[in-house]
């Protein structure tokens, strides 16, 4: 597949060691592939270690079963001086009927480092696409959000 460098595709078989109770795939074992298929994308696009700052909006839409293909499809939706946003569509494929569908979606904010652990300057990503500039801005509203977010969480945390 000839995706942009700041796009990727991963693709997994489900197997019976990543059911859990129900039968179904663990939660946990998607945002394990999740977390790598976040990094091999922000890392390929930084040519830098990166490291997971935080997750959000983990959408759980519907169950996958071992049995079936899933693919990640990860995209950098925006840049910041070494953080970058890497939003993460998941769809589920039943091999027999070839039945595709889209199962869980979460967006992953990844900062680059350098040899010695501090941040590392990311080139800028420059939306071109009318797709690439939606998730732009999209990004952008997100990114307000996770900062009025933390903004209140201090107020919740500081002695009354």
């Amino acid at each position: 597949m000839n995706l942009p460098a700041h796009q990727l595709s991963m693709t997994v078989l489900m197997s019976p060691d990543m059911a859990n109770f129900s039968g179904n795939v663990h939660g946990g074992a998607i945002l394990k592939l999740l977390d790598q298929v976040a990094y091999a994308c922000a890392s390929r696009y930084a040519s830098h270690y990166v490291v997971t700052l935080s997750v959000d909006q983990v959408m759980f839409l519907q169950p996958i079963h071992v049995g079936e293909l899933v693919t990640f499809l990860a995209s950098v939706n925006l840049t910041g001086n070494s953080s970058m946003e890497i939003g993460i569509k998941v769809v589920a494929e039943d091999i027999r009927s070839q039945v595709v569908r889209h199962v869980n979606s979460c967006f992953f904010t990844m900062v680059a480092v350098d040899d010695d652990g501090k941040p590392a300057k990311v080139a800028p990503l420059r939306p071109f696409s009318p797709e690439e500039k939606r998730r732009w801005d999209a990004a952008l509203v997100r990114k307000q959000v996770r900062k009025e977010l933390a903004q209140r969480y201090q107020q919740v945390r500081l002695p009354a």
